[in-house]
């Protein structure tokens, strides 16, 4: 049996090449969200279509960074703090655990290092931006639309399929 990685050569234990590789078929269908092609793909599957020779592909991939927010020194160094005082407490745990003492003096000693070093860190790298970028935010990979591709030899079937779901809508 052969494990699939992003670096495996050959074909994986699908039966897949491993090695990236252009989709191939014909179109079926276009949407403009994920959550349509899902929802046709899906028709097709409702309705005994062979849907292990469908792809669904994202075209045009765009960068999206959705902006969640303002930083201030208070937002940096209270999640820095946070941050660190998790790991803090974690590591004390874990010494607490394997200590032949008590396990509360390092668990304490573990939550107030962890804190101080997770407000520094925060501190020196909110420092060292300058007020560049003062707001967080959450960064997607998203395409323009999706195409749904079949294999040649059902792809008319799924178009008429589609034609007939995109009918009724």
């Amino acid at each position: 049996m052969t494990t699939a990685t992003p670096f495996a050569t050959g074909v994986n234990s699908t039966g897949v090449n491993a090695l990236p590789t252009p989709p191939s078929g014909w179109p079926i269908g276009s949407y403009a969200t994920y959550e349509e092609a899902q929802r046709a793909v899906d028709h097709l599957a409702d309705n005994d279509f062979p849907v292990a020779d469908v792809t669904i592909v994202g075209v045009e991939p765009m960068i999206v960074e959705r902006v969640t927010g303002r930083l201030t020194w208070g937002r940096v160094l209270g999640a820095g703090a946070a941050s660190g005082a998790w790991f803090g407490l974690f590591v004390g745990l874990l010494l607490g655990l394997f200590s032949t003492g008590g396990a509360l003096a390092p668990i304490v000693v573990g939550l107030l290092t962890g804190t101080v070093f997770g407000l520094a860190g925060a501190a020196m790298r909110y420092a060292a931006t300058r007020g560049r970028r003062d707001f967080a935010s959450v960064t997607q990979l998203v395409a323009g639309r999706y195409d749904v591709l079949s294999h040649p030899r059902s792809a008319e079937q799924g178009k008429d399929m589609l034609t007939k779901l995109a009918w009724r809508a």
